[in-house]
């Protein structure tokens, strides 16, 4: 139960001042009565049991609180999914339209840097898989098999409350960072001042703002004084909430203009373990999925499961480490399939890149990049499923990670990117579209999982756990992961493939009046970040997001809510190695976020969130149950269940001393307003027999009488 004790001391009002029952005698007004001690015993009283109530309230609701925003309609509180026998995409019942801008409507700004790594452009072959896309690529279907499974909602975001921000410790899902960006080329700053919601959708910004840092370089391990000419938001809800298996879905309208290259938004996963943009903290650990013992990689996998002791609460013998699933990377532009980079891919610009990413990738026998793989060199096409207008990305199969840090080369490891392209258009940055994710870990019951990818209930791929495990040792993710919205600008991904003659392509700032630092950008790419879109009061480029939901099987078990379980715990691990998880500026990785206490204005009407979600008490906010932050904005949102009990009794978030407290508070206060007031009563009664009268004085000015 969280009460600022500030609010708590203005609802008792104990000291009975400004329009209390009583105050000082000399501000006391002239003719007023003075309460007899039995008044003022009975009125405080009743101040504290409706605070009380209140805040038993409150306790009740943290107790039972969970991630699912009151606002989603009760119609989406459950989905019908196919049984993963079945050749079918998750059905949905049929939603009543969100506003959404209509075609031909000016998108939004763009938000930051998006995979851990990039995926990079894909080329499409004329030759594109056609075999009947599975939903899940499993055994064939036994007669008793049920053909849908329930899924419930665990999890849901609308993004209905407009002015939301997503500062460090204001909301209790979202973090937007506000830190510099040394990934992936990237030449944006991520500003948590790029973040909020308008209209009923989270917007996250992509503008020509230039932004001074001087920070220390995750890459060079060094100080450095960097200038970044672009802003955007990331938002995460890294260590906030998390969750294993189940189908998550968004609907997202794409920022920019289609046709124009330079922009990245993104809507991912990464495994709790590795913070993005906090290189420290990913370093062989992202993005490793095998749990097996592989003497091979015992140095390249910083928790591996040939490590003999087990530290921080993890298992022993099982490896551990952060994979990516990008649920889309998007890329803009001019350049259509069969042409200039995509050569020999049936899909080109703009398009939607569905990957997954993992370690131990193949080190040997690799594709090459731009090339179709020839016999043995991938993952086989009979265990992945492609689904229409898409297309295997040969551009991008991997990473080789290699650090300077390291002491030797047995520290460096290639990482495989299985992905495939989905051609878009313009409708995709026009109007709201789904696009959603299944993820089934190994189980018993799955076996050794799959993931889905599809757009509009469209599948676009399927990968089969089997298909990946091969002779490294991948595995479909049964780490808790975290997920990310953001829009990145990188050289590496959608800007011109060949600079023209004279421009170096070195420098980009669209604010410059030199040739040199322009000549860089796609056509039309600055003239789209300085332009203020239709409903907004500053220029960019907004990726907008109506609602986020995720659903699960509560009758599967290896489906959980929470960044660390029994069976993959994390928090144990990030605490001892908080210094890779914080900026140099910052004492712990993420702040507590308040329940009210931000400054408000008693006269407005929307103060708090208007009176359903906090009032507005001396200047200061008081969350109604159910909401939280310094503005009660956001939904009160826990987990269920807390399957790593933290260590210290004041870090706890619910206890059954905390949460039986207030039951014994109010009962002793109900115990001890009673006898308070049976006293007085008595003694009034005992004077009474005495044949003394109550006294009785008004205080007031000459003229005015006094009895005694």
């Amino acid at each position: 139960m969280r009460i600022f004790p500030e609010n708590l001391c203005s609802a008792l009002d104990l000291r009975f001042g400004g329009e209390g029952l009583i105050g000082d005698e000399d501000e006391r007004p002239k003719g007023s009565h003075v309460p007899s001690t039995a008044s003022k015993l009975i009125y405080t009283f009743n101040r504290v049991i409706t605070i009380a109530v209140l805040l038993l309230l409150q306790c009740l609701a943290t107790v039972h609180g969970s991630w699912i925003d009151p606002s989603t309609p009760e119609g989406f509180h459950s989905i019908l999914v196919p049984h993963p026998h079945q050749y079918f995409a998750p059905r949905h019942p049929k939603k009543e339209k969100k506003k959404v801008p209509e075609s031909g409507s000016p998108t939004e700004s763009p938000t930051e840097s998006p995979t851990m790594q990039p995926t990079p452009m894909p080329p499409f072959h004329s030759k594109a898989p056609t075999q009947s896309p599975t939903y899940a690529p499993t055994a064939t279907p036994t007669p008793d098999v049920k053909p849908f499974v329930s899924f419930d909602l665990v999890m849901s975001d609308e993004f209905d409350v407009d002015s939301r921000t997503f500062q460090d410790g204001i909301d209790p899902m979202w973090t937007a960072l506000n830190k510099n960006d040394y990934t992936n080329n990237a030449l944006h700053f991520y500003g948590d001042d790029h973040a909020f919601t308008k209209d009923g959708h989270l917007n996250i910004r992509t503008s020509a703002t230039k932004t001074e840092v001087v920070g220390f370089n995750d890459l060079t391990l060094k100080k450095q004084h960097d200038v970044k000419y672009f802003k955007s938001a990331m938002l995460q809800s890294w260590n906030k909430f998390c969750f294993t298996g189940g189908l998550i879905e968004a609907e997202v309208v794409l920022p920019g203009r289609s046709d124009v290259g330079g922009l990245w938004p993104a809507f991912w996963l990464l495994g709790n373990l590795a913070r993005h943009t906090y290189v420290g903290s990913s370093n062989n650990i992202w993005p490793w999925s095998q749990t097996a013992c592989d003497p091979k990689h015992i140095d390249a996998q910083k928790l591996s499961a040939c490590l003999k002791t087990s530290h921080y609460g993890m298992t022993q013998g099982v490896g551990r480490g952060a994979p990516e699933i990008d649920i889309f990377e998007v890329q803009p532009g001019p350049v259509k399939h069969n042409t200039e980079q995509f050569v020999q891919m049936s899909v080109g610009q703009p398009f939607a890149s569905h990957s997954l990413q993992v370690a131990p990738g193949k080190s040997f026998k690799r594709p090459g990049p731009g090339n179709w793989p020839g016999p043995g060199e991938w993952y086989e096409n009979p265990k992945l499923k492609f689904g229409p207008e898409s297309c295997m990305n040969i551009a991008f199969y991997g990473t080789y990670n290699h650090f300077a840090a390291a002491p030797s080369t047995s520290y460096d490891y290639w990482s495989d990117a299985i992905s495939q392209n989905r051609q878009l258009s313009e409708k995709h940055f026009t109007g709201g579209h789904k696009f959603k994710l299944h993820w089934e870990p190994p189980s018993e019951m799955h076996g050794d999982g799959f993931i889905n990818w599809y757009i509009d209930d469209d599948l676009i791929l399927g990968i089969n756990g089997t298909s990946i495990k091969g002779p490294e040792g991948a595995e479909i993710p049964s780490e808790p992961s975290y997920i990310l919205l953001n829009t990145a600008i990188s050289k590496d991904w959608g800007f011109p493939k060949s600079c023209p003659e004279g421009c170096s392509c070195k420098d980009y700032d669209c604010e410059s009046a030199e040739w040199e630092k322009t000549c860089g950008f796609s056509p039309g790419f600055c003239d789209m970040l300085k332009a203020t879109e239709e409903g907004y009061d500053e220029p960019g480029a907004n990726y907008k997001v109506n609602y986020i939901r995720l659903y699960q099987d509560k009758e599967n078990p290896v489906h959980k809510v929470g960044c660390s379980t029994p069976e993959r715990p994390t928090r144990r691990w990030i605490e001892g190695n908080a210094k890779s998880y914080t900026r140099e500026e910052d004492t712990v990785p993420l702040k507590k976020v308040p329940r009210g206490g931000g400054k408000c204005d008693v006269e407005s009407i929307d103060a708090c969130g208007g009176d359903y979600f906090g009032l507005c008490e001396s200047g200061r906010c008081m969350c109604q149950p159910g909401r939280t932050g310094p503005h009660c904005l956001s939904v009160d949102g826990h987990d269920d269940v807390i399957w790593d009990i933290q260590d210290k009794v004041e870090d706890l978030r619910i206890t059954a001393p905390v949460t039986a407290a207030p039951f014994v508070i109010l009962t002793s206060i109900i115990v001890a307003g009673a006898l308070a007031v049976f006293w007085e009563g008595r003694q009034r009664r005992r004077r009474n027999k005495n044949g003394y009268e109550e006294i009785i004085e008004i205080v007031g000015g000459d003229d005015d009488a006094e009895k005694i």
